[in-house]
C-alpha cells in the first residue's frame, strides 16, 4: 500500500476548489500546503478546506520538503515561471491548462521536468473522464462512426466582473487560452495534429480576444471547427461526425451530466453508456501513478507540445486574417 502523493497549491483560485474535492475523494492525494501573495488570505484558506500548512509566498511552499508535487492555478501568463522553479525545487507539476501558448517554453520546461526526473503534465481533466474516454474508444478504437470528417465544438461563458484575471492580457487572458484551449486539445485527440488552421477574433475593450472562432484541418481528411467567448451565454458543445454517422456529447467539458448519443445512417439515436466520475479525482491519480513510475499516456510532453504548436498557429492565424501552417519544428 503506498502513501498518498502530497500536495501543494499555488493560489486560491477559485478552480483550487474542484482540484481540493477530487483530492478529498482520493485516497491517493493528500493536499498539505497551499501558499498566497497575502499571508492572512493563504491562512484563512487553509482553514476554510483543512490544509494543515498555509504560506504567505509562493517560494515557502516550494521550500518544503513535506510537499511532493505541486498543482499551479496561477493566472495563464505565470504558468511557465512558476513550473520552472518548481521543478528546481524539486516538485512534481501539475500545471493548469493551458501551460502556454509558446512551444519553447512547452519545450524547456519538459526537458528540465525529463533531466531532473520529475513529473510535468498539463491539467485538462475533462479528458481523464470516462465520458471523454469512452469518446476516444468509439471513434479511434472501434470505428463506431467510420471515418472522422468533422468535429464542431464550442465553449463559453459571460464574464461576470472587470476585474476578471481572464481580461488581463499580460496574464495570459482572452477566450482562446481560456477555453478554446479545451475544443483544440479534443480535435487534437480524434483527429491527430493539425496541419493548418483559419481564425478570427473579436478583440474587446481590455485587449483579450473576448470571441474566437477557428478551422483546423488535419492530415486526414478530417476537419475541425469552433467557437469560444468569455462574453456569452454558457454554452457546451461536441459533435463528432464521421463517415457512417455522428456521435455528440453531452456537457463535453464539464462532464457533470455525460451522455454519449450515437446516430448511425438509417438507424435511430442510441446512447453509449458514459458513466459518472470526478474528472478532478481521476486527474490527481493518474498523476499519482506517473510519480510512482506509471507513463502517462494521456497528458505528457508531446500533447502539451502539439497542443502550445496549435494554440500558436491560431494566434497567428487571427493576427494575419490568413491561413497558417501548424510548423511541427518551431521552437
Amino acid at each position: 500500500m503506498h502513501s498518498p502523493l502530497r500536495w501543494g497549491v499555488l493560489s486560491t483560485a477559485s478552480i483550487n476548489e474542484k482540484i481540493l474535492t477530487g483530492a478529498a475523494r482520493s485516497n491517493e492525494a493528500a493536499v498539505v500546503a497551499v501558499a498566497s501573495r497575502s499571508e492572512s488570505r493563504a491562512n484563512a484558506y487553509a482553514a476554510r478546506w483543512n490544509i494543515p500548512t498555509a504560506y504567505g509566498t509562493y517560494d515557502g511552499l516550494l521550500a518544503d520538503d513535506a510537499v511532493d508535487a505541486v498543482y499551479i492555478s496561477l493566472p495563464n501568463g505565470l504558468h511557465h515561471e512558476w513550473t520552472m522553479r518548481a521543478l528546481q525545487a524539486g516538485k512534481h507539476v501539475l500545471c493548469e491548462k493551458p501551460y502556454s501558448r509558446w512551444p519553447a517554453e512547452v519545450e524547456a520546461a519538459f526537458a528540465s521536468a525529463q533531466d531532473l526526473g520529475l513529473v510535468l503534465s498539463e491539467a485538462f481533466m475533462f479528458r481523464y473522464h470516462p465520458q471523454i474516454v469512452r469518446l476516444a474508444e468509439l471513434v479511434l478504437d472501434e470505428g463506431v462512426i467510420g471515418e472522422v470528417q468533422l468535429i464542431a465544438s464550442s465553449f463559453s461563458w459571460p464574464t461576470e466582473t472587470a476585474d476578471d484575471i481572464r481580461l488581463d492580457a499580460s496574464l495570459g487572458g482572452g477566450a482562446l487560452l481560456d477555453v478554446g484551449v479545451y475544443c483544440i486539445s479534443v480535435g487534437r485527440l480524434l483527429a491527430g495534429e493539425p496541419r493548418s488552421v483559419t481564425a478570427q477574433q473579436a478583440t474587446d475593450a481590455t485587449g483579450v480576444d473576448g470571441a474566437f472562432v477557428a478551422t483546423m484541418k488535419f492530415p486526414s481528411s478530417a476537419m475541425s471547427h469552433f467557437d469560444c467567448a468569455i462574453h456569452l451565454s454558457h454554452r457546451s458543445h461536441l459533435e463528432v461526425v464521421g463517415s457512417l454517422g455522428s456521435i455528440t456529447v453531452s456537457d463535453p467539458w464539464h462532464c457533470a451530466d455525460p451522455r454519449l448519443t450515437v446516430v448511425l445512417q438509417g438507424e435511430a439515436p442510441r446512447d453509449a453508456p458514459a458513466g459518472h466520475a470526478h474528472s478532478y479525482q481521476f486527474e490527481l491519480e493518474a498523476f499519482g501513478r506517473a510519480v510512482r513510475g506509471e507513463p502517462n499516456k494521456l497528458l505528457g510532453r508531446d500533447d502539451a507540445l502539439g497542443q502550445a504548436r496549435a494554440v500558436d498557429a491560431l494566434f497567428r492565424a487571427a493576427g494575419t486574417g490568413q491561413r497558417v501552417l501548424v510548423d511541427t519544428d518551431r521552437p
